[in-house]
């Protein structure tokens, strides 16, 4: 199965792209069916060598590659919506580092202390116990 898309050339940091025709399954950098252009991503500019040949392939249903397809309808040769290229990984929440506790302005709800219930032995007479205790 054909398809049309990029094959990067050039320099490092320096890159160029050929549009080419390829096997859809084969290395970005063998296997090339026909050249149908190039692409300069600096200058923005797109220099299709055959006109006739590149709407020859579209017109046989040969896949595109989501970059290709967005080129050539920006470019103006296609009509066609642009599609979704690539997707941008979203990164990872990391928990935040918890620091000293800030006080917060909400207010604590209040707490009724229950009723004690009598005790049967007075403060006098517990302190006379305790006091018995130690001594013997």
């Amino acid at each position: 199965m054909l398809t049309i898309r990029l094959q990067r050339t050039g320099k490092r940091n320096h890159s160029h792209f050929r549009v080419v025709l390829a096997e859809k399954e084969s290395s970005v950098s063998k296997k090339i069916a026909e050249v149908l252009g190039s692409y300069n991503p600096h200058s923005k500019d797109l220099a299709i060598k055959d006109q006739e040949r590149l709407n020859y392939w579209i017109a046989q249903r040969i896949d595109m590659s989501p970059t290709v397809h967005n080129l050539l309808v920006t470019k103006g040769i296609l009509k066609a919506e642009k599609v979704k290229a690539f997707n941008i990984p979203k990164k990872k929440e990391e928990a935040p580092v918890e620091t000293a506790p800030v006080a917060e302005a909400t207010p604590e709800p209040e707490v009724t202390a229950a009723p004690e219930a009598p005790t049967e032995v007075q403060p006098e007479e517990a302190k006379a116990e305790v006091s018995e205790e130690k001594t013997a």
